[in-house]
C-alpha cells in the first residue's frame, strides 16, 4: 500500500543538513511517509548515513554522475509512490504535525490536487550579512493568507490570476516548492505535458503549472514548513550577490522547446530574472495554447534593463557588465536607458545618500512592484533548522 506522503530530499555534498532534513520527517507523529533521498553524485557519504538510520520509510538513490538540479529532482519524484509529494531542499524542514495536517486535509477536502501551506524562513547564523546571528520568519506572504486563520478552497479564477501576475514577472505568491503538496494525480495527469520539474527554475515552472490546472487547491494558513537558507544553499548566493555561482549551484540549462526564444530575448542582469523567464517559457511552450498564456516578454526586458543600469549608477558593477547589456538591447531601448540613467546620474550628484537609498527603495516597491513589500518580526536564538522543529513541537 502506497504511503500517504513522499518526502522528496535531492542532495549533493550536504551531509550536514540532510541529516537535520531527515530528522523533521523521522520525528513526524504520524508515520505514514516514505522519504527519498536522491544523491546527485556526492563525494560524501549520504548512503552510508541512510543506511545507519535503519528505517525503511527512508530510500535512498544516487545519480550516476553531477546532473542539474531540475534532473534530480525529478529522479526522486520517479522513485517515490506516495499518494501526495512534497519536495524539501536538504536544508528545509518539516514543522511538527506536518503528515497528520495533510491527512486531515486530504479528508476533509475530499483529495485536493494541491495543499498550498503557509511557511516560515529559518536563515542560518552567518548567511545574510544584515543578520549575521540568523533568524527565523513568516513567510507566507501571499495575500490570499491575509485574515484567514483556517483552511480554504482557494477560487480557481484567483489561481489562474496568480499564474497570470508570473508570466508577467510580478510574484504575487510563493513558488517554492515547500508550500505545495501536490497529489499524485495530478503528477500523473501533468506527465503528457513532460517531466513534472522543468526549466532553470523547476519550482517557479512546477508551482505555476499546478496552479493552473488543479482542480481544487486547499489553502492552509499554518505553517507547516521550514525554508532554510544556509551558506551553502541558491538563497545564499541569491542574498549575497554571487549571481555566478548560483547560476553553477543550479547547473541548469534550457530544454529544446524555449531555447530559441530564450537565445533571443534572454538579457544580462538579475540571474532570479534570468530562470525565472526559463520557467515561465516552458509553462507556455507546454500550456499556452491550451490555457491562452501570455508571456510579458517585453517587461522583461524592462526589468534585466533597470537592474543593470541600477547597479551600474550604484557602483556596484562595472561598465563591462553595462556594455554587455547595451549590447543586447534594441536601439530604441538602448537610447531609452541611456537618458533615463543620465537624468539619474544628474539627481544623484545633488541628493543625499540617504535620499538616493529611499529612490531606489521607492522604485522597486512602489515601482516596479515585482515583489510584495514583507517585513514580519523576526526571532533570534535557534542555532540549527531541528532547534526549530524541537521548540515548535513543545508549543
Amino acid at each position: 500500500m502506497a504511503p500517504l506522503v513522499s518526502v522528496l530530499l535531492p542532495t549533493r555534498n550536504r551531509l550536514d543538513y540532510l541529516k537535520l532534513a531527515l530528522q523533521t520527517v523521522l520525528r513526524q507523529d504520524d508515520g505514514d511517509w516514505e522519504a527519498i533521498v536522491s544523491d546527485n553524485a556526492s563525494e560524501e557519504d549520504i548512503a552510508g548515513h541512510v543506511a545507519a538510520l535503519g528505517d525503511a520509510r527512508v530510500r535512498y538513490v544516487r545519480t550516476a554522475s553531477f546532473v542539474p538540479v531540475t534532473e534530480n529532482w525529478n529522479t526522486a519524484l520517479a522513485h517515490s509512490t506516495g499518494e501526495h509529494v512534497v519536495m524539501l531542499g536538504d536544508d528545509d524542514g518539516l514543522l511538527p504535525g506536518f503528515v497528520a495536517a495533510v491527512r486531515a486535509l486530504r479528508e476533509r477536502f475530499d483529495a485536493p490536487d494541491v495543499i498550498y501551506t503557509g511557511a516560515c524562513l529559518f536563515a542560518y547564523p552567518g548567511v545574510i550579512p544584515e543578520h549575521p546571528r540568523g533568524y527565523v520568519q513568516p513567510y507566507s506572504y501571499a495575500k490570499f493568507f491575509r485574515g484567514r486563520d483556517a483552511p480554504f478552497v482557494l477560487d480557481p479564477a484567483v489561481a489562474r490570476g496568480l499564474v497570470d501576475a508570473a508570466l508577467g514577472f510580478r510574484v504575487r505568491y510563493g513558488f517554492n516548492m515547500q508550500f505545495s503538496t501536490v497529489s499524485r494525480a495530478l503528477v500523473e495527469r501533468l506527465a503528457p505535458h513532460g517531466p513534472f520539474f522543468q526549466s532553470a527554475f523547476p519550482d517557479y515552472y512546477a508551482t505555476n503549472a499546478a496552479f493552473l490546472t488543479a482542480e481544487r487547491i486547499v489553502i492552509d494558513p499554518a505553517e507547516r514548513v521550514a525554508i532554510g537558507i544556509t551558506p551553502k544553499s541558491y538563497g545564499f548566493f541569491h542574498a549575497n550577490g554571487r549571481e555566478a555561482e548560483g547560476r553553477a549551484f543550479l547547473g541548469a540549462a534550457p530544454d529544446e522547446a524555449t531555447r530559441e526564444l530564450l537565445e533571443r530575448e534572454l538579457l544580462p542582469g538579475s540571474n532570479i530574472n534570468a530562470g525565472w523567464l526559463s520557467a515561465m517559457a516552458s509553462l507556455t511552450a507546454r500550456y499556452g495554447a491550451e490555457y491562452g498564456l501570455r508571456l510579458d516578454l517585453r517587461r522583461f526586458r524592462m526589468l534585466q534593463a533597470e537592474h543593470v543600469y541600477e547597479q551600474r549608477l550604484a557602483g556596484e558593477i562595472g561598465d563591462d557588465e553595462l556594455q554587455a547589456l547595451r549590447a543586447r538591447l534594441h536601439p530604441r531601448e538602448r537610447r531609452t536607458w541611456d537618458a533615463l540613467a543620465a537624468a539619474a546620474r544628474g539627481a544623484g550628484r545633488i541628493t543625499p545618500e540617504a535620499g538616493r537609498r529611499a529612490a531606489r527603495h521607492g522604485l522597486h516597491r512602489w515601482g516596479l512592484r515585482q515583489i510584495p513589500y514583507w517585513d514580519p518580526p523576526r526571532e533570534h536564538g535557534d542555532a540549527t533548522l531541528l532547534d526549530l522543529y524541537e521548540r515548535r513541537a513543545t508549543v
